[in-house]
């Protein structure tokens, strides 16, 4: 399995990051895409972060899942870039894993993904989820699309990714590795 996680400035630091970490911390490869013009990033608090590459540089059938961090520019840049609202939209049409977090949930209500579906975002980002049944939790997976709340669900996030890739044994053990206790 390989994940994209991608890096549009103003993004969410720990919802990127955490990702990043914890997907690695499970064997998986997981790179980091940067969409502005050079390898470095700036994210929402002004965090500097070195992308591995750029998104002109992959080849998107390479990948098996897609990340989206939140932020509210982040999520803004996110949805600017047509190339990768293109790539997007054939990762959902091949039934591939898609995930957003925080304000990032919104782009998959704007594209017309979560009809139907269960799906969860930022609290003031839930009116952009068209469509989507939003029940109270932290995390939601439906079918192929995993979404998340904010940056304070970050590690239960990355773990469902690590489940719907590993397994949830796999999960549960890396969640004990990082003595991190789900409540």
């Amino acid at each position: 399995m390989k994940t994209a996680v991608f890096l549009a400035n103003g993004y969410e630091e720990i919802e990127a990051l955490t990702v990043v970490d914890i997907l690695r911390r499970a064997k998986l490869v997981c790179d980091m895409i940067s969409l502005e013009d050079e390898l470095e990033t700036v994210g929402s608090h002004g965090i500097k972060v070195k992308a591995d590459c750029m998104i002109s540089e992959i080849d998107f059938s390479e990948y098996d899942c897609m990340v989206l961090p939140g932020g509210k520019m982040g999520t803004q840049n996110l949805e600017a870039n047509q190339y990768l609202m293109k790539r997007l939209d054939e990762f959902y049409s091949r039934n591939k894993l898609i995930c957003a977090v925080c304000a990032a949930p919104s782009i998959l209500g704007h594209r017309g993904y979560l009809n139907g579906r269960e799906a969860v975002s930022y609290p003031s980002f839930e009116s952009e989820l068209t469509g989507a049944v939003i029940p109270q939790k932290e995390v939601v997976r439906d079918g192929n699309i995993i979404t998340s709340r904010g940056m304070g669900t970050s590690i239960a996030f990355a773990a469902e990714i690590v489940k719907a890739e590993l397994g949830e044994e796999t999960a549960e053990e890396l969640l004990k590795t990082i003595v991190y206790k789900q409540f």
